[in-house]
């Protein structure tokens, strides 16, 4: 079980979430503690898993990777081995972007991004209709994202 977070612990996640290039010393004077117990808690946080990676918050537009589609996935069974399968295959493709199994009316959502309709045709017909188990899919295309979140709202919790 994962240990109560403190308000220092909190500030820190907020703040490296925000801004995972931050300065220690930036860091520091942001959550309100100095340099070396911020730097251990930091690297508490990051050895107990809360702290999973640091990413660049890349312009689609700019790398051609703007165009964006969600697809609904109904998969022919949902036995564990269909599910496992399924799962495993997803994992593999870099071209979807996320992949989330879902309660209701069809068993996956997959977030994928890619330069053009040409370019999602082939990654469709090509990779996603060859899944294992999957037995239909529905696409929405995104017209325009109004908004993109790299974290959470922590403000409670600080």
């Amino acid at each position: 079980m994962d240990r109560d977070l403190d308000k220092f612990d909190w500030r820190i996640l907020n703040a490296v979430q925000n801004n995972g290039r931050l300065a220690l010393a930036d860091l520091s004077d942001q959550v309100g503690l100095s340099k070396t117990p911020c730097q251990i808690r930091l690297k508490r946080l990051e050895e107990e898993g809360f702290i999973t990676g640091y990413h660049a918050r890349l312009n689609m537009r700019k790398i051609r990777k703007n165009y964006v589609v969600f697809i609904q996935i109904k998969l022919e069974a949902t036995s564990r081995r269909h599910l496992e399968q399924f799962n495993k295959a997803v994992k593999k493709m870099d071209a979807i972007q996320s992949c989330h199994m879902m309660a209701g009316g069809f068993d996956y959502l997959l977030k994928v991004r890619c330069r053009n309709m040409e370019e999602y045709r082939e990654i469709l017909t090509d990779s996603i209709n060859n899944l294992p188990g999957v037995y239909q899919t529905t696409t929405f295309p995104v017209m325009e994202e109004v908004k993109r979140m790299a974290g959470v709202d922590m403000t409670e919790r600080i």
